[in-house]
């Protein structure tokens, strides 16, 4: 197996992130693989051979039914022992956007103790309050334990682009992400505090952006890091005194790229 931690990129119709994605992995240090979805099923292309599990932005099939639904369930259907086995033996996963939705339709998040998926699932990802695609940039800010959180700044700032954003689930899962130290990002306002619309772009539950599952090696989050891993990307970098040559986004690539360094290839 190679040195370098090993990235596998998944698409599908529809899939537009991934390139960026790919990218950010890349630099931070990782062989990456875009591979189709039917590689996957078909069993040309194994799994286990990967440490890292990215699933990016993008409109997957049209967003027919709902969005990430019909990956969802080619993940569920086909791949839930694979995914659950890849989790369990310590590998990471990461669901961007239209990831995030996937992951959350196909019962990975917010996910049981050991990266298996639920029997059913415990929260979705809906129409944005506004009832309109939301494209715009948001503050956001962590104290989640995660493996992908390690050492972030208070807050950062992503783009978002999404029309079914909107974080929500029932009181008692709720209060379980809360205690199990589960909610990866919020969104806030430039100075931490509660947002109000559009800082809070969707209407979110307790302005929830993001969540892992219990290990807190499976990330899922609406804005997309990959669109600030350059300092470049952000909006105002030519105004910055202090431009920097990565953006906000790219210690979520390296923790990841870092952690199976140090974890799972010694």
């Amino acid at each position: 197996m190679s040195k370098k931690p090993k990235v596998l990129v998944l698409r599908t119709a529809g899939t537009n992130c991934d390139q960026e994605t790919a990218y950010a992995f890349q630099v931070c240090g990782a062989q990456v693989d875009p591979v189709h979805i039917n590689k996957l099923i078909h069993r040309e292309v194994d799994l286990h051979n990967y440490h890292i599990l990215a699933i990016p932005g993008g409109f997957t099939y049209g967003d027919d039914i709902e969005s990430g639904r019909i990956l969802a369930n080619e993940l569920r259907l086909h791949l839930k022992e694979e995914i659950s086995t890849f989790i369990a033996e310590g590998k990471l996963a990461i669901g961007i956007c239209n990831g995030f939705q996937v992951l959350v339709r196909a019962h990975f998040l917010p996910g049981n103790h050991n990266g298996a998926p639920v029997s059913r699932q415990t929260a979705t990802l809906t129409n944005n309050d506004s009832g309109k695609f939301e494209d715009r940039w948001i503050y956001l800010k962590t104290d989640c334990p995660s493996v992908w959180t390690k050492g972030l700044k208070d807050i950062i700032y992503f783009p978002v682009a999404h029309a079914e954003g909107k974080f929500i689930t029932d009181q008692k899962t709720l209060e379980s992400l809360k205690n199990n130290g589960q909610i990866a990002f919020r969104y806030c306002n430039n100075d931490g505090r509660k947002p109000a619309y559009p800082q809070n772009p969707n209407g979110s539950v307790d302005d929830i952006a993001g969540i892992t599952d219990k290990t807190g090696r499976l990330l899922g989050l609406m804005p997309h890091p990959e669109r600030h891993f350059l300092g470049t990307q952000h909006p105002r970098w030519s105004r910055s005194k202090k431009a920097s040559k990565l953006g906000d986004g790219a210690g979520i690539f390296q923790n990841g790229v870092n952690y199976v360094k140090e974890k799972l290839l010694k």
